[in-house]
């Protein structure tokens, strides 16, 4: 429903809402009309159909598909304030029977459920948005149900866009101060939720939200004059919101109220210290009987609260030279504050003291003076012999020697002194002094930092155990100063690099230490070892390299000249990995090589280290291994018997050939004369074992040795040499030959 106002049309909600509900309500009417008329057609059916087919029963059931449902926004998804808008919800649905299926229609906004309807018509769903607001901004579905069977068509968003001018009202456009103010800000025709903003001379002071489109609030000013107070207002569209422009501005006037605090500080024209002050705290101009406000008056110094009342404060205290620190008198009504501040100047009666000390720098148990002191003090009112010095702690062994002169030892260890000045009541402190005695610096130590090459830089420590700092270090050499470094703070160190030349050197240096005035402290002797780098290096071969044989013991002995221990590494050639390794005390020793053999042969050397770090190495060693002696004896041995051997095997060879007969011209068993014979024939043949004979023809004259008888007409003679065995006696009388034939055959 529309309302013309002013020659304006303007759109109601309430009437809108009215109008759907009308529709609504139609809509039923015609629904139900529709279904009483389709249950009577139903049963008129049902009975002619029992009349006329006895037990058959009509299946009531329909097939259907809901094909599409589409959900549209007329005139537009994006519209301005005040736009009559209209949700369209299309369902296509199709059926086996001719009849419209009872319809469930179901709206929603951003998944919220905003309109439910039942329709028994085909015609599309209308949700009528009238005079459209920005909180109807949001994604609208439709869903249908028909029967249990259930579709949604696809979100589509309306944006509605522009918002109304807020209004202000004020209940009251002047007040005093205290006094209550009402605020009303509406947002016209806005729905949803809104939040509301109050701003005072431009800055925000309240904030809320509603789920209305007016908020009411209540204001009191902090200051009077005039302040200006407008508002405004935010829709709130999840995730977004959307903000108005600004209210009309309204002036409102705070008067002060007449009530005013007093304060009022009783003393002489000059105020000194112990002088005694009286403060009264008052309120001047009450305020009207028909105004109520409770009063409340505090009355401070500083930040120390002295008293409080409802409408009267008193206050005494003595006067005190303090830094200047004002008087105040506040007076409190409600959420008013009103305040009166003075000043009261106070004259010293004497300065604060100073505690100094005498020497500045103080050792233990050596003796300090304190000397405690107020530099200012007004003789018009005080002399200086009326002002007294006291020590704290009171039990420190220090003795007064005259009015703020304190002396004695110091202690051992750090202390607070303060120093109090009094007179006439008024007790002043001095600041804090700390004593450090200083710690005198004990005999120093010397030493080597690392390891002492010989030849080779490096560095001496000396260091004390006690003393404070700075201390200073000197070097010393034959007592002769080298070097002086300061030590200052605790991670530094006193070093000194020195070079010796021989081990001996080492012990001429010491350091002295000092801290104070009293003669330096001297250190021992440095002692230290002194490492000689190695030098020299030999390697030595046991046995002597010519009589090495194979299954001997090899020792290689390497030697050095310079500090032990040392690391000795033999090595051989064509190995980068050393045979062996050994670390040793002494500056020799020995690698050893069991049962030597020819693979162990070739040339050999060793390195050695020490803490110097400087390797030295030998020369190379050709070791070559012989065959053992009893190898040589076997392979002698052996040569001879196969020697032997060959020899006996050619003599046999031989014999064998020299057992032959020289057949000659004459044979040796040859006819003899006949005188001759019977000679013969008395010889009878020896019964020694047969011997081997060779016949050697010697052409040569007749052997006068043997005489007449053995003297023959041959052209040769005949020898025969025994092999086998002595030589036989031939017998003279040799068996009688009468053929040649009958000869013995000689043996080969």
């Amino acid at each position: 429903m529309h309302i013309q106002t002013d020659g304006h049309t303007t759109f109601n909600p309430a009437y809108s809402h009215q109008a759907v509900d009308l529709q609504d309500s139609q809509q039923q009417e015609r629904q139900c009309s529709s279904d009483r008329m389709g249950l009577l057609l139903l049963l008129t059916s049902s009975l002619l159909s029992s009349y006329f087919h006895p037990g058959i029963v009509v299946d009531a059931q329909r097939s259907f598909a809901i094909r599409n449902i589409v959900l549209s926004l007329e005139p537009s998804t994006n519209v301005t304030r005040d736009t009559n808008v209209t949700v369209r919800c299309k369902a296509i649905v199709s059926s086996s029977g001719s009849e419209v299926l009872s319809r469930e229609y179901t709206i929603y906004k951003d998944s919220q459920k905003v309109y439910t309807k039942n329709s028994s018509t085909s015609e599309d769903l209308l949700y009528p948005l009238p005079g459209a607001r920005v909180s109807n901004t949001g994604k609208y579905r439709c869903k249908i149900n028909i029967e249990g069977k259930e579709r949604t068509s696809e979100a589509t968003k309306l944006t509605v866009t522009g918002l109304s001018k807020p209004v202000l009202h004020l209940n009251k456009y002047v007040v005093n101060e205290e006094e209550e103010v009402t605020a009303s800000c509406t947002a016209p025709g806005e729905t949803g939720s809104i939040f509301f903003y109050f701003y005072e001379d431009s800055k925000e002071i309240l904030e809320d939200r509603v789920n209305s489109n007016q908020l009411e609030a209540k204001f009191r000013f902090s200051s009077i004059g005039h302040h200006t107070i407008n508002c405004a207002y935010a829709v709130l569209i999840i995730p977004d919101s959307f903000k108005s422009e600004q209210s009309n501005m309204i002036t409102v006037s705070v008067k002060e109220l007449s009530i005013t605090p007093v304060l009022e500080i009783f003393s002489q024209s000059r105020v000194y210290e112990g002088d005694q002050l009286n403060i009264s705290c008052t309120i001047r101009n009450s305020v009207n009987s028909s105004v109520h406000i409770t009063h409340n008056l505090y009355l401070s110094h500083g930040t120390k609260l002295l008293s409080s009342g409802e409408t009267k404060v008193n206050h005494s205290m003595v006067a005190l030279a303090k830094d200047p620190v004002d008087f105040e008198c506040r007076l409190e009504m409600g959420h008013v504050d009103k305040v009166t501040t003075k000043m009261v100047s106070v004259t010293e009666l004497f300065s604060a003291p100073t505690l100094t000390m005498s020497p500045a720098e103080v050792f233990q148990k050596e003796y300090m003076t304190l000397t405690c002191k107020s530099e200012n003090y007004a003789s018009e009112r005080i002399t200086r012999e009326e002002l007294s010095y006291t020590l704290k702690p009171p039990d420190i062994p220090l003795t007064s020697m005259k009015p703020g002169v304190f002396s004695g030892k110091a202690l051992q260890f750090d202390f607070n002194y303060t120093c109090v000045a009094q007179a006439k009541g008024i007790m002043k402190h001095s600041d804090t002094l700390t004593v450090y005695p200083k710690v005198s610096v004990s005999i120093p130590k010397i030493s080597v930092v690392g390891k002492a090459v010989l030849g080779q830089p490096f560095r001496i420590l000396c260091q004390s155990d006690t003393g404070s700092f700075p201390i200073n270090y000197t070097l010393i050499r034959d007592y002769e100063q080298l070097s002086t470094t300061t030590v200052k703070l605790p991670p530094q160190e006193a070093l000194f690099t020195v070079t010796i030349s021989r081990p001996d050197e080492i012990s001429k240096y010491m350091c002295r230490a000092k801290n104070n005035h009293r003669e330096a402290l001297l250190s021992k002797r440095l002692n230290a070892t002194v490492i000689v780098p190695l030098t020299d290096p030999t390697l030595t071969v046991l046995p002597h390299i010519p009589e090495i044989s194979e299954g001997d013991h090899l020792y290689l002995i390497c030697g050095t000249k310079g500090s032990p221990p040392v690391t000795f590494k033999w090595y051989r050639d064509g190995n980068k990995q050393p045979l062996f390794t050994t670390t040793t005390d002494k500056n020799n020793t020995h690698y050893q090589v069991s049962h030597l053999s020819k693979e162990h042969s070739g040339t050999y050397y060793c390195e050695a280290v020490n803490h110097a770090n400087i390797v030295v190495r030998s020369e190379k060693v050709t070791i070559e291994v012989r065959m053992a002696l009893w190898k040589k004896a076997v392979i002698g041995g052996v040569c001879l018997v196969v020697v032997s051997m060959l020899v006996v095997a050619c003599v046999l060879y031989f014999k064998s050939k020299r057992v032959r007969v020289v057949r000659a011209a004459v044979s040796v068993w040859s006819e003899r004369p006949p005188e001759a014979a019977n000679d013969e024939e008395s010889s009878v043949v020896s019964s020694e074992p047969d011997v081997e004979y060779t016949e050697v023809v010697h052409p040569q004259p007749v052997d006068t040795v043997r005489g007449d008888a053995d003297h023959h007409d041959y052209q040769g003679s005949v020898e025969y040499a025994e092999l086998n065995s002595d030589r036989p006696e031939i017998s003279h009388h040799l068996p009688e030959a009468h053929d040649p034939q009958d000869l013995p055959v000689p043996v080969d």
